[in-house]
């Protein structure tokens, strides 16, 4: 069992201040199912509250009026973690905070879009700052790697584009896995040694993260997000089919059956594929 907190530490607080970072907001859809979407604006305002600024749209700011739980991770450059649960509270588009995200040289700067809202949430609980186990993610990828083509689906079915295949099978992409709770928070779990199997599946070691990953319910709706340090991304939904032994190698797989694109200009659905509508109203 992890140990949790109800204040970030005012050392900690600083490092999430700059632009360059790893911030994610999990959130729930109004089926109930995980979302995650990349927020590099996201920091603390106090020791108990959390703030982010949105310069772009995307499903996670609706998902926030209808359920207001979220789970959080932040990673910073020297790959420290934190994570947690926290409550959405509401929005501003002025005030200190809003001149505060603007005058940081990322928006300041571009001529292209600035910060035109700030969202504000109520940390519920962290686990204070944790460093990645990284001999152990390190392993967790060689086994992935080597055991991916043993849950290889047997069918000619296609779900991710090659491109978004080619970003989950890289070594150098940050993955993270998010599902629904016990407590009806959503949770984030590092899964950077996950690969794709093919277009249609995931696969993962539990070797980093045991207890945390062993946590998810067999036949679990789940979301994983993958993330280049170019700032590429895609998300992906599916259903955990549990942990198995392959080749002698225990592997948990994700059956995927949702693709969603959450980069500008234009987030929205990859998979299923949406049928485009005539536009009749100007």
């Amino acid at each position: 069992m992890k140990k949790t907190y109800t204040r970030f530490d005012d050392g900690d607080m600083k490092q999430f201040e700059p632009e360059a970072k790893v911030g994610l907001i999990a959130t729930i859809n109004p089926e109930g199912l995980p979302h995650v979407t990349l927020i590099t604006a996201l920091q603390a305002k106090t020791p108990t509250k959390l703030i982010w600024g949105q310069f772009s749209e995307g499903m996670s700011k609706e998902h926030v009026k209808t359920n207001p739980k979220t789970g959080f991770a932040i990673m910073t450059m020297d790959k420290s973690l934190w994570r947690g649960k926290a409550l959405y509270t509401h929005k501003a588009a002025h005030g200190e905070d809003y001149e505060m995200f603007n005058l940081k040289p990322m928006f300041r700067y571009n001529a292209y879009f600035g910060i035109h809202t700030v969202h504000y949430m109520d940390l519920v609980e962290t686990y204070g700052k944790e460093s990645l186990p990284l001999v152990r993610i390190g392993l967790g990828s060689v086994l992935a790697l080597a055991g991916r083509s043993a849950v290889r689906p047997g069918h000619e079915k296609r779900i991710l584009k090659p491109w978004a295949e080619g970003l989950f099978k890289r070594l150098d992409t940050i993955k993270f896995i998010s599902y629904v709770g016990e407590d009806s928070y959503p949770v984030i779990i590092p899964l950077i040694g996950c690969q794709a199997a093919d277009s249609t599946r995931l696969a993962f070691s539990p070797l980093a993260y045991n207890e945390e990953l062993n946590a998810i319910h067999k036949g679990s709706v789940v979301a994983v997000f993958g993330l280049t340090m170019d700032m590429e991304d895609v998300l992906v939904r599916g259903v955990f089919t549990g942990f198995e032994k392959h080749r002698g190698i225990t592997l948990g797989c994700v059956d995927i059956d949702w693709v969603y694109n959450s980069m500008p200009p234009k987030p929205g659905q990859i998979y299923p594929e949406q049928e485009f509508k005539a536009v009749v109203n100007y």
